[in-house]
């Protein structure tokens, strides 16, 4: 209903890379924070609409401007041409080098003063070491990473069991070092990922059976893959596709099952731009249309009883377009011109049962985890508010808690814009 998944047989093959992988090495990622300065990262939750000027402009901003900006264009994510049945139609064809002519003709209509497809792929991996790819690399001041598969990065990027840079990616990973802007979206957001990036799953299946390192063939099973991405965003792990794909579940497992205390989930058509990647200075700022998510489970309690998983505790900042965010304080500042949301409705919480939009669903009752979160902060009827899965046996509750802490911020005195510090937990109902 509203997914669009990896070919059955390109997602077995994928799956086989990684087990083989797995398989033969235990070493950590080969993966580094930037320096005292840093570049910048532009990440994209997926669903990056052609039109985005906000998200568009600033990559090209942060690469020098319109008229000077050169960005490079990855898409190794896509399968390759050869694998691609519409190759031959300019209109219906999805693979690497359609992709990376896609996106390079998009940002020079945005003001780019060039764009250039980078041409490695799952079937070219020898040009991430070729030396002529690598100039090409340093003749750009930006670089953006389409979407796909993020697996295929991996493959195509690093160098298999050692999971090391390859040169093209090296050079990449100095530039942004040096200042430069590296933007992404969906799993081109996904591959900035450090240690246990996330390869597949659904929410629903996550909280019923937990994570699995590995990449598998069924796209609703939890995995990940402990070595992780190319680590260039190191304040927590990543999520994209959430408000769409209704992934907070699975992101909030994920983190709790590899003892991550932070997870950043990232709504379509939405990006965080982290300025001075790495640095003392780190900060995120979000653009576009939707929001983000941010967990934070430094206080979360999970038990597990007769095989049921549950976690409390978990600190919930909904963070909207101008609002920034401090990742070593972890302090939310709204955005210019947003005031303090006093609640002033009694209206309950709409109450909803299928709170990640299930695909199962024959009704499509529309996705309603932030939007639960939000209802509750701007009612007096109620301090807390539940929403449940679809999915049985069992259903999962989510149980959301204002507290004394929890803040919100409007743009029109009445709506919730953002939010900060609502607290919730996750738990097996007998519904």
């Amino acid at each position: 209903m509203h997914r669009t998944p990896t070919p059955r047989a390109s997602r077995a093959a994928l799956a086989l890379a990684a087990a083989i992988v797995l398989a033969a090495t235990t070493a950590p990622a080969a993966w580094a924070r930037t320096g005292p300065d840093g570049g910048t990262l532009i990440l994209v939750g997926g669903g990056l609409k052609d039109d985005n000027a906000e998200v568009y402009g600033e990559i090209i901003t942060k690469a020098g401007g319109a008229g000077r900006a050169r960005i490079g264009v990855l898409t190794a994510a896509s399968v390759p041409e050869s694998q691609d049945p519409d190759a031959a139609d300019p209109e219906r064809c999805s693979n690497s080098v359609c992709n990376g002519t896609y996106y390079a003709d998009l940002f020079k209509r945005h003001g780019a003063a060039d764009a250039q497809w980078v041409p490695v792929d799952i079937e070219h991996v020898a040009a991430a070491d070729s030396d002529a790819v690598v100039a090409q690399v340093e003749s750009m001041t930006g670089f953006f990473f389409g979407g796909g598969d993020q697996y295929r990065y991996i493959t195509s990027l690093l160098h298999g069991d050692a999971h090391t840079d390859s040169k093209v990616l090296a050079a990449i990973r100095a530039k942004l070092a040096a200042g430069a802007v590296v933007a992404g979206s969906s799993a081109g957001a996904q591959i900035a990922s450090g240690p246990d990036m996330v390869s597949g799953g659904d929410s629903y299946q996550a909280l019923r059976d937990g994570s699995t390192p590995g990449y598998f063939d069924d796209p609703t099973r939890l995995g990940y893959i402990p070595a992780g991405g190319f680590g260039f965003f190191g304040p927590g792990l990543l999520d994209t596709h959430t408000g769409t794909y209704g992934r907070e579940g699975r992101a909030i497992r994920l983190a709790s099952d590899t003892g991550h205390d932070r997870v950043f989930a990232l709504d379509e058509n939405t990006a965080i731009e982290v300025e001075h990647a790495g640095g003392r200075e780190e900060s995120l700022r979000v653009l576009g249309t939707h929001g983000v998510s941010v967990f934070d489970l430094r206080r979360a309690r999970t038990r597990t009883v007769s095989g049921r998983w549950s976690i409390e505790g978990v600190h919930y900042d909904y963070l909207t377009r101008g609002d920034r965010y401090r990742p070593r304080t972890r302090q939310v500042q709204p955005a210019a011109g947003r005031h303090t949301l006093t609640a002033s409705t009694d209206a309950p919480v709409p109450v909803n049962h299928d709170v990640f939009y299930s695909v199962d669903d024959p009704d499509g009752v529309p996705y309603s985890f932030s939007g639960t979160a939000r209802a509750l902060t701007t009612t007096t009827a109620q301090r807390t508010a539940t929403a449940t899965t679809y999915e049985t046996g069992p259903a999962f509750a989510i149980r959301f808690e204002k507290r004394g802490d929890t803040r919100a911020w409007t743009d029109d005195g009445t709506t919730t814009a953002s939010l900060a510090d609502l607290t919730l937990g996750i738990g097996p109902t007998d519904r």
